[in-house]
């Protein structure tokens, strides 16, 4: 009784000082807190009762103000920081075992001659293999601080004993861009996978690459790009427009319009660009080719993009948590709003799927925009629209003629992974002996009947039923997916969507615009 009424007083003491500061609303709340946490009838847990108060409050307002506790501000945080810190491997968990498919080059790994083909099976005497053990879980156990040791037990093919190694961790780079080669004569191709504190670098020394290869015309690969960080778009818009050409502006009720110009330092001003984006290019990625379609500096090609534009503000907490608060909306120079509308968050989540089932990812037609979201481009005046996401100017539809249930059930139970690991594992030395680089591989090797006849029976062994009609129908995809995948374990990603890009009817699109004159006709003040 005596904490209760001490409690009551504190609580009076607290209602009377917050007449002093915050509007009502905060008052409010400090005291709901204050008296469920000191009066309720059964023990709280406190920083979960805040936790969830915040969640409750962001999910009200958008679909991207968010609330991160102190962890997953850390995951998330890696991938955009360009690097974390571990033992500098490439791996698949392939039946329950981790497989190297490379070590990172130049990485603590590869330097204590840790190899492409090797299992790791135990780190610090903990078995890993055959356990059963997530893979969020082995990675926590392989990454740790810079400079700390991590004792691994290796299975090698050909080699009788475990392998011990012992590694010191060190700070491992992650890469935004997947690849980058020349697509055609003159034609150069680079594809980044998200915007990163690093990707401006990396683009710049991609760039540089091709150019020296003959690369006049560029094809920059933004599909299924979420986004990351503005600055690093705007770096890369500034690659390719002029000085003081304006890139994006952002605005808010509460934060004053901030605009972006290019400074006319970019080293690609001139050739001719095209720009691949589709449902999944979000935030970043439109930032990027909305500037570029505004501009009439390049061309769109594919699918209009997630309509993702609502620029969000870290507000980092004292545990180390961190609200992503959504501040202001990002506008192209054009002045179009990025964001599609989220007044039910419900319709929001599921837009993706009503798009594809209205038909907008099969016809263009079935895309239509209201006359007062109509805007100009900067200097031709070609007629482009807001309201959500960026629409090509050339649209490509989902190619949906390869794809089967059977390939997809294929792919789902990971039988066409198991494949080309155990393929990979049998034949790694052979390969690399018979095929000296890439380009040979990638003209003379071909996907063989007896390696389809191993992929059908693994599959049948993960109650995957042959459809032979259905395999018929995706056989060409199941051979390019697999080479791709080969092609991947014996070199890097870059060779990977090298083989992978001659499925991909955007890349195609693109190539055959650069090739037509078709480049020349859409950018035009006539059209």
């Amino acid at each position: 009784m005596k904490k209760v009424i001490i409690s009551l007083i504190c609580l009076f003491a607290v209602s009377a000082q917050a007449q002093n500061y915050g509007t009502v609303a905060s008052r409010k709340l400090h005291m709901a807190e204050f008296a469920i946490n000191n009066l309720y009838v059964d023990k709280v847990n406190e920083d979960k009762l805040v936790e969830d108060a915040i969640v409750k409050m962001l999910s009200t307002l958008d679909p991207h103000s968010t609330y991160a506790n102190p962890e997953e501000v850390k995951k998330l945080n890696e991938p955009l920081q360009g690097n974390f810190e571990g033992i500098g491997v490439q791996f698949n968990m392939a039946e329950d075992t981790l497989l190297v498919i490379q070590p990172v080059s130049g990485g603590p790994s590869e330097k204590i001659g840790i190899l492409a083909g090797d299992r790791i099976i135990a780190v610090n005497d903990t078995a890993i293999a055959g356990v059963k053990m997530s893979t969020d879980e082995v990675m926590r156990r392989l990454k740790g601080p810079k400079g700390s040791l991590v004792n691994l037990t290796v299975l090698r093919r050909g080699v009788n004993e475990p392998l011990k190694f012992k590694v010191k961790r060190d700070r491992i780079p992650l890469y935004s861009l997947d690849a980058s080669y020349m697509i055609q004569d003159k034609i150069g191709y680079i594809r980044i996978n998200r915007f990163a504190s690093t990707t401006a670098e990396e683009f710049a020394k991609a760039l540089k690459e091709l150019k020296s290869k003959g690369m006049k015309d560029l094809i920059l690969d933004l599909q299924d790009n979420g986004g990351g960080y503005l600055n690093a778009a705007i770096d890369l818009a500034n690659e390719f427009l002029e000085e003081k050409e304006l890139i994006v502006y952002t605005e808010g009720q509460k934060t004053p319009r901030s605009d972006f110009f290019a400074k006319g330092t970019g080293s690609f001003q001139k050739g001719r660009l095209v720009v691949l984006v589709n449902e999944f290019s979000a935030s970043a990625s439109e930032i990027l080719s909305g500037a570029i379609q505004d501009w009439d500096r390049g061309l769109i090609v594919g699918r209009r993009s997630f309509g993702k534009g609502l620029v969000q503000r870290p507000i980092d907490l004292p545990d180390g948590s961190m609200i992503r608060l959504t501040v202001a909306r990002y506008y192209t120079p054009a002045g179009r709003c990025i964001q599609k509308p989220y007044e039910s968050i419900e319709k929001y989540n599921m837009d993706l799927i009503n798009r594809y089932n209205k038909g907008e990812m099969m016809n263009s037609d079935s895309i239509h925009f209201p006359d007062s979201l109509k805007c100009k481009t900067k200097k031709f005046e070609r007629i482009v629209y807001g309201g959500g996401g960026i629409m090509p100017d050339y649209f490509v539809p989902v190619d949906t003629t390869l794809y089967t249930d059977y390939h997809r059930n294929l792919v789902a139970k990971g039988v066409v992974l198991k494949m080309t690991l155990k393929y990979i594992e049998n034949h790694r030395k052979e390969l690399l002996g018979k095929y000296k680089s890439f380009a040979d591989f990638n003209n003379n090797f071909e996907i063989s009947s007896s390696m389809m006849d191993n992929l059908i029976a693994m599959g049948t062994e993960a109650k995957v039923e042959l459809n032979k009609e259905q395999l018929k129908v995706s056989e060409s995809l199941i051979k390019a997916q697999l080479k791709a995948l080969i092609a991947r374990d014996l070199w890097d990603m870059n060779e990977y969507y090298h083989v992978m890009n001659s499925t991909n009817e955007s890349v195609k699109k693109a190539v055959e615009i650069l090739q037509t004159g078709d480049y020349e006709k859409k950018l035009t003040r006539l059209n």
